[in-house]
This record gives structure tokens, C-alpha cells and sequence, in this order.
């Protein structure tokens, strides 16, 4: 069975840092990718970071400076530096396993105030 458990997240203000974290279990991580991504209230599920199963990493465009992604083990980890009010999000870790659905974490919330 396949668990992401995600901690981290919360208020802060903007040019602050996060840290969130996902401990992901029940996948091969030698043929999966995993990352984040985001949601806000209206708008559809977007990408922020990702790592393939190459070790590949992939940023959004928004992203791309600001944020660091990390794999050690089975954690992945979301460094996010000089945060922007239009940061504020559901923030879910991710994991898509060869051949598999994807899997998602509960969500934790990120809001950055002005």
C-alpha cells in the first residue's frame, strides 16, 4: 500500500522559508517519479517540482531560484525560499510508480501573507 505523509507547510510572511517534507513508502522509488505540487481554491493541480526515477529534476517556471526539491531516502523534501503571496496553496507530495496511478498526500496548507 502505497503512503505519503506530508509535514511542514503553514503561515508565513512573504520573503520567508518553508520546509515541507513527505515520507513516501510502498513504491520502488528505481521506477517512479516524485515531487510536488500545488493547488489553489478554483484552479486546477499544478506541478512545482519533480524527481524522476533517473534522478532527473524538474521546476515550474515559478518555482525555478526560489524552491529546491531533495530526495534522501524515502523523504522528499520541498525547500521554498523567498516565498510570494501567489505561493499560498494546498501543497501535496506526489508519487507515480511505472505502470501505476498516481498517489497523493493529504495536502498541507502554505499561505504567505503581504
Amino acid at each position: 500500500q502505497v503512503q505519503l505523509v506530508e509535514s511542514g507547510g503553514g503561515l508565513v510572511q512573504a520573503g520567508g522559508s518553508l520546509r515541507l517534507s513527505c515520507v513516501v513508502s510502498g513504491i520502488a522509488f528505481s521506477m517512479s517519479t516524485v515531487g510536488w505540487y500545488r493547488q489553489i481554491p478554483g484552479s486546477q493541480r499544478e506541478p512545482v517540482a519533480t524527481i524522476g526515477n533517473t534522478g532527473t529534476i524538474i521546476y515550474a517556471d515559478s518555482a525555478k531560484g526560489r524552491f529546491t526539491i531533495s530526495q534522501h531516502n524515502s523523504i522528499i523534501d520541498l525547500q521554498m525560499n523567498s516565498l510570494k503571496p501567489e505561493d499560498t496553496a494546498v501543497y501535496y507530495c506526489y508519487a507515480q510508480q511505472w505502470r501505476r496511478g498516481a498517489d497523493w498526500g493529504q495536502g498541507t496548507q502554505v499561505t504567505v501573507s503581504s
